[in-house]
């Protein structure tokens, strides 16, 4: 009796660990996987593909198991399987902000605040400053492009408190570009646009010769 007990038991405690084991595997497999994945959605027909193999596999699993060997917990894995497949999002083909920034030919991006038209018509928009060694793109929260500043334009960078917000100003050769910041990091993000665009604009001026020494 006791045999039977401590036997029952020991295999228990083997399938669970084995179960444990399965699991720990399953999740490494797919912190493995999360980045490929991504990289896959990118690409709208291996997108679709893979979400079609995954919709395939787990009705098989579903299908199978009842079929011929009655595994209730394949059956529930394959079901799984088939809703991931047929609910995952589409193929995002849009433009990230690497990717932009590839494409402008940008060194640093940074965040631009808020950024109000000269004119002072509509809302300020959200911004983001991709800035690059000869131009300055100022883009929306869409990645699209609200004004384009040539570097060889920038004369200075200042930023300054104004209440409880902090205003980054780009003087250029016509008139000022501002840009607005809020919150608890708003100096903090003001203060890195400001030396990110020091940093292009030093950068651009022409090094003047040293003069000679008197008596040289």
């Amino acid at each position: 009796m006791n045999s039977t007990a401590t036997s029952a038991d020991s295999q228990t405690e083997n399938i669970a660990a084995r179960l444990q084991r399965l699991a720990i595997g399953g999740l490494f497999a797919v912190v493995l996987l999360v980045p490929k994945v991504l990289n896959l959605r990118r690409d709208e027909r291996s997108w679709t593909a893979f979400r079609i193999l995954l919709g395939i596999a787990g009705a098989a699993l579903v299908i199978l198991p009842l079929a011929f060997w009655n595994s209730w917990l394949a059956a529930i894995a394959g079901l799984v399987l088939f809703l991931t497949g047929a609910l995952l999002p589409s193929a995002n083909s849009g433009t990230g902000v690497d990717d932009k920034a590839r494409e402008l030919g940008a060194l640093v991006v940074v965040n631009g605040g808020k950024y109000r038209y000269p004119q002072g018509s509509g809302e300020a928009a959200s911004a983001q400053l991709f800035v690059g060694a000869d131009y300055i793109w100022v883009l929306g929260s869409r990645l699209q492009t609200l004004l384009t500043i040539p570097v060889s334009e920038v004369s200075s960078v200042h930023v300054e408190a104004a209440g409880d917000r902090w205003i980054l100003r780009v003087r250029r050769t016509d008139h000022v570009e501002e840009f607005s910041y809020g919150g608890i990091f708003a100096e903090h993000f003001a203060r890195v646009a400001e030396s990110t665009i020091r940093g292009v604009i030093h950068s651009t001026l022409p090094i003047l010769p040293r003069a000679r020494a008197a008596g040289a």
